[in-house]
């Protein structure tokens, strides 16, 4: 065969929302909110580094106003690459362009009971079982605790035990919330000491901090108290608006997207200002209120437009990219669950997202479901092989077995067929079986199967243990926590 030379191959379908063009007005039009309406902080700290540090602009009612050469002077310091590490070491997690990992979403304060199928409270059971399925489901890159420890001994310390939590069940990195900055500063101390120590969580992180500003451009005390710790630390940082169309955002798709982009932006220069190269995460959940029912929606189509639109800047901006997928705004796994979160899944992936969250949410990011965790994994599976594209590589074209079979031939026994099969995508809950073989087996649907295999996983997987003297000084510091707040 003549060897081609210069040859571009493209690694899996292309998918863009945005142009260069369209991505520069959006940029150019935050850069104006920054420059003409500002942001309100409620911080001293954070008012005292743009006072002084900085050639910003502070108002008497804490409005900051902030140039743009500050914003590209904080963009250049930010880490190309982001490494996160689970607690075991076995699991690590890069974020570089185009490279998508699944997790789940956090603090769901209802759950689907697997025995009565009713909606109840989240419990940290729960949460313990959420971990059990994503340590084992290979589509899971990283763990979001799925629910919210509501049976914590005091709420301001409820942070501290969802993240034990969470460890018990789950060797893969995470994205944490926090009470406030005390909460968080207690969640370092308790990935230091399993990964050895603050310099080794500098270079191999084992959590992301997620953190929400108040839209519309409004920075709350305890969200910049946990920025700030976040950069002091070395916590990567999601900075992360939830802006509702029509509601905390405008009501065009573009409005919503300049807004939200200021917002990150001024965090970016915050962190900046506190302690360049803090790895700072953009993205968040960014969608439409139903007017009809005043819901935020995690099913609508707008959704996955907008996180890919946002995806589109954060490469421009050489940011990475915290998205939304597999959720919907369906009660139970039914057809609109499976048609919404299999539509943002696809979207989420092909826009290039490095941490895609909020898998397996049901009832418009209220509601956990464990079932729901184990169906996206099939689906997140299908989304990959699609994804993936097609090799044109000499033995995928495949000239010298057509040559060899004929007219007439066949590939069933060839030892092509043998080797290249098992790149298909296989199934383990879809049936595609004959009717009869079906029937005889019950006539089991999708969901039956789900379920199924969600009990076997409970039953049967088991994470790999803590070291108890290690386990015993993370349950000293939440004791301590509680015993503060008693």
């Amino acid at each position: 065969m003549v060897q081609t030379m210069n040859q571009t191959v493209f690694r899996g379908p292309q998918f863009r929302v945005l142009t260069d063009s369209q991505i520069e007005r959006i940029y150019g039009a935050a850069i104006d909110v920054l420059e003409t309406v500002g942001a309100q902080f409620h911080h001293e700290e954070a008012l005292d580094l743009f006072r002084h540090k900085s050639d910003a602009v502070v108002d008497s009612d804490n409005v900051v106003r902030v140039p743009a050469s500050l914003v590209e002077r904080a963009l250049r310091s930010q880490p190309r690459t982001i490494t996160l590490q689970g607690r075991s070491g076995k699991h690590l997690l890069r974020m570089i362009p185009d490279e998508v990992a699944f997790g789940t979403g956090s603090d769901l304060p209802f759950f689907i009971d697997r025995t009565t199928g009713d909606r109840r409270r989240t419990v940290r059971r729960d949460v313990c079982d959420a971990g059990k399925i994503v340590d084992y489901l290979p589509e899971y890159e990283f763990f979001m605790s799925h629910g919210i420890v509501t049976d914590a001994p005091n709420p301001q310390t409820y942070d501290r035990h969802q993240y034990l939590a969470m460890l018990e069940t789950c060797t893969k990195p995470m994205v944490l919330t926090s009470v406030d900055g005390e909460g968080l500063n207690d969640l370092w101390r308790m990935a230091c000491l399993l990964c050895g120590g603050p310099d080794n969580f500098r270079m191999r992180p084992q959590f992301v901090a997620y953190i929400e500003p108040i839209s519309p451009l409004n920075n709350d005390r305890t969200a910049v108290e946990k920025l700030l710790l976040a950069a002091e630390k070395g916590i990567p940082a999601m900075y992360t608006p939830c802006p509702s169309c029509g509601a905390t955002a405008p009501a065009s798709l573009a409005g919503m997207l300049v807004q939200s982009l200021a917002e990150t932006l001024m965090a970016v220069a915050l962190c900046y200002l506190k302690q360049p190269g803090t790895p700072l995460i953009m993205g968040g959940v960014t969608t439409v209120m139903d007017m009809q029912t005043t819901t935020y929606s995690y099913g609508a189509p707008e959704l996955s437009l907008a996180s890919a639109a946002n995806t589109d800047i954060s490469k421009w901006l050489g940011l990475r990219m915290f998205s939304t997928g597999g959720c919907t705004d369906a009660k139970c796994l039914d057809e609109q669950c499976a048609a919404e979160q299999m539509t943002n899944l696809l979207y989420a992936h092909l826009s290039g997202a490095n941490l895609v969250h909020d898998v397996g949410y049901i009832g418009s990011g209220t509601i956990a479901s464990l079932d729901s965790l184990v169906l996206n994994n099939e689906m997140i599976g299908m989304v990959r092989k699609f994804c993936a594209g097609i090799n044109t590589d000499d033995d995928h074209l495949a000239l010298d077995v057509i040559d060899e079979a004929g007219p007439g031939g066949e590939f069933l026994t060839h030892d092509h067929t043998f080797r290249h099969w098992k790149e298909w995508f296989l199934p383990r809950l879809q049936d595609r079986s004959d009717w009869d073989t079906w029937t005889a087996d019950g006539s089991r649907t999708i969901v039956d199967r789900t379920r199924e295999e969600t009990d076997r996983i409970l039953a049967e997987h088991e994470p790999e243990p803590i070291d108890p003297a290690i386990y015993s000084r993370l349950r000293k510091i939440v004791k301590e926590a509680d015993q503060r707040h008693s």
